[in-house]
C-alpha cells in the first residue's frame, strides 16, 4: 500500500522529505510532482525499480529514462557534455525540458538507449522535486507518469494513489503540477532534434 504524502508546494516539510528519501534509499518507487507533471523515481541503482516503472508504463527497452538532477553541475558525472551543448544546456535550466545525451560510464547500462547509449537529464524547476533531490544527493532515475492508453499524464496526487495504490511505495502530492510533460531535445548528434513538443519552448533549439 502506498504511503501518501501531502507536501507544502513552496516550503516542503523537511520531515515529508527525508521520510520519502528514506524510502527511495530503501529500494522504494515513488510518484512525484515535478514543474512539467508528476514523474514515477527511484534511486539510480535499483533495478527492481526501473523494472517497476517499466511494468506500470509497458515501455520497451527503447524508451529514453531521465536522470533528474538538482542543479546543472550534477550533469556533469552522468553526461558528456560539449561547449556548444553546455550553453544551451546552462541557459534552459532549470526548466521543462529533458535533454538526450551521450552517458558516461557512471550512468548503469540498463538505462542506456541500447543503440545510441544515450540517457536523459534534466533539472526541474520545483520546490519539492528539488528538496528530494537536496535530501538525496543524487539524482533520480525518472520517468513521466503517462500510463498505457491515457493521452496525458495524471496529475492529481490522490487520483495517482487510488490508480497505483499497489504498484508504488509512496506518492507525495503538493497540490498542481504542471499538466504538459517536457519538451525533450536529442543533443547527441550534430545538430539539435526535438524529439517531443511539451512545456518548454522548443524555439531556441530549432
Amino acid at each position: 500500500m502506498a504511503r501518501y504524502f501531502d507536501v507544502h508546494p513552496q516550503n516542503p516539510q523537511p520531515r515529508s522529505i527525508g521520510q520519502v528519501v528514506d524510502l527511495v534509499r530503501s529500494g522504494g518507487l515513488i510518484a512525484y510532482p515535478t514543474d512539467s507533471c508528476f514523474a514515477l523515481g527511484c534511486s539510480l541503482g535499483n533495478r527492481d525499480g526501473l523494472e517497476r516503472i517499466r511494468q506500470i508504463r509497458k515501455l520497451d527497452d527503447r524508451h529514453h529514462f531521465t536522470l533528474v538532477c538538482a542543479e546543472f553541475a550534477q550533469l556533469g558525472q552522468f553526461v558528456q557534455i560539449s561547449n556548444a551543448v553546455f550553453r544551451a544546456v546552462k541557459a534552459s535550466t532549470p526548466g521543462s525540458y529533458t535533454f538526450i545525451l551521450p552517458a558516461t560510464k557512471e550512468v548503469p547500462k540498463q538505462l542506456l538507449h541500447p543503440k545510441k547509449k544515450t540517457v536523459g537529464v534534466r533539472i526541474p524547476d520545483h520546490a519539492t522535486t528539488q528538496a528530494l533531490l537536496a535530501e538525496l544527493g543524487e539524482p533520480l532515475l525518472s520517468s513521466t507518469l503517462l500510463l498505457p492508453g491515457h493521452d496525458e499524464p495524471m496529475t492529481q496526487g490522490w487520483e495517482i494513489k487510488e490508480e497505483l495504490e499497489n504498484q508504488v511505495d509512496a506518492v507525495i502530492d503538493s497540490g498542481d503540477c504542471g499538466t504538459e510533460p517536457t519538451t525533450v531535445v536529442d543533443l547527441s548528434g550534430d545538430e539539435p532534434e526535438i524529439v517531443r513538443h511539451g512545456a518548454g519552448d522548443p524555439s531556441r533549439f530549432e
